[in-house]
C-alpha cells in the first residue's frame, strides 16, 4: 500500500508530464532504488530493477520504430549507430533530468546524501523502469506520444553531429548499453622517426580482439580499430 503523501507526489509528477496511470504501485516501484529497500530491509524484488529490464526493451522498440520511419533511406547499420547513442545511459540520464525524475526517486539515506537523485546511473535506470511501469499499465500508445517529443531533438543532434561518425564513441556507447567491458585499446607496434611515427593498435572488448587499425597517430589508429570492431559486431 502506497502512503498518501507518496501517492500525491506521484500524481503531481505524472500530471506535470500529461500522463495517466491506473496502477500506481508500478510507478512507485519504478522510482524505488535498491538502496531504499536495503536500508528498510525490504525484498530486493521491490526495487526498480525488474521494471528497468522491461523498460529497456520498450525503449528499444519505440526508438527503433521511430528511427525506421524517420530515416527510410538509412541502412540497418546507420540506424543501429544512432540508436546505440540515443538509448545510452548518458542520453537517458539527460532525459530523466529534463522531466525532473530525480525529485521523485526513493533512495536510501546514504545514497540520497551522496547525491543519488542526480547520479546519472540512477536516473538512466529509473527512466527505463518508468517506461516499464507504463507499459505494464497498458499505456503503450501514451508512451509513444510521451517519448517521441523527448527523443526527436536528441536524434536530430546525433544525426547532424560528427559523433555519429566517431567510431570510438559509438563503440563505447554500444558496450555500455549492452553491459560489456569498455573497449581496451592496446598499442601493438610503434615505428618510424619521431616526426613520422606509425602506430598499430588493437581493440579488445571482454578480452576478445575485435578490431585492428594503423595510423599516423594513436587517435587515428584507434578510430580505425573501433570501426573494424563495429563491423565485427554487425554495426557497420
Amino acid at each position: 500500500m502506497i502512503e498518501i503523501q507518496r501517492l500525491e507526489e506521484l500524481k503531481e509528477f505524472i500530471t506535470k508530464l500529461d500522463l495517466s496511470i491506473d496502477n500506481f504501485e508500478y510507478l512507485d516501484r519504478a522510482l524505488t532504488h535498491s538502496s531504499y529497500t536495503f536500508e528498510n530491509k525490504l525484498s530486493a524484488l521491490l526495487t526498480n530493477e525488474r521494471l528497468e529490464f522491461l523498460g529497456d526493451a520498450v525503449l528499444k522498440l519505440i526508438a527503433s520504430s521511430y528511427l525506421y520511419d524517420r530515416f527510410p533511406e538509412y541502412s540497418e547499420g546507420e540506424l543501429t549507430k544512432i540508436r546505440s547513442i540515443l538509448i545510452s545511459d548518458n542520453t537517458l540520464a539527460r532525459l530523466a533530468a529534463e522531466i525532473n525524475l530525480g525529485k521523485y526517486l526513493k533512495l536510501g539515506y546514504h545514497e540520497k546524501k551522496m547525491g543519488g537523485s542526480t547520479r546519472s546511473s540512477n536516473l538512466a535506470c529509473a527512466f527505463e523502469a518508468f517506461l516499464g511501469a507504463f507499459y505494464k499499465d497498458g499505456r503503450v500508445s501514451q508512451l509513444y506520444d510521451f517519448l517521441i517529443p523527448l527523443l526527436e531533438p536528441e536524434v536530430t543532434e546525433i544525426d547532424q553531429s560528427a559523433t555519429k561518425y566517431n567510431f570510438k564513441a559509438i563503440l563505447q556507447e554500444y558496450t555500455q548499453a549492452h553491459g560489456m567491458d569498455l573497449p581496451d585499446y592496446r598499442t601493438v607496434k610503434e615505428e618510424g622517426p619521431p616526426h613520422n611515427r606509425t602506430f598499430e593498435i588493437e581493440v579488445f572488448v571482454n578480452e576478445e580482439s575485435l578490431g585492428y587499425g594503423v595510423g599516423k597517430s594513436k587517435k587515428e589508429a584507434q578510430q580505425k580499430a573501433a570501426e573494424m570492431a563495429l563491423a565485427s559486431l554487425g554495426l557497420e
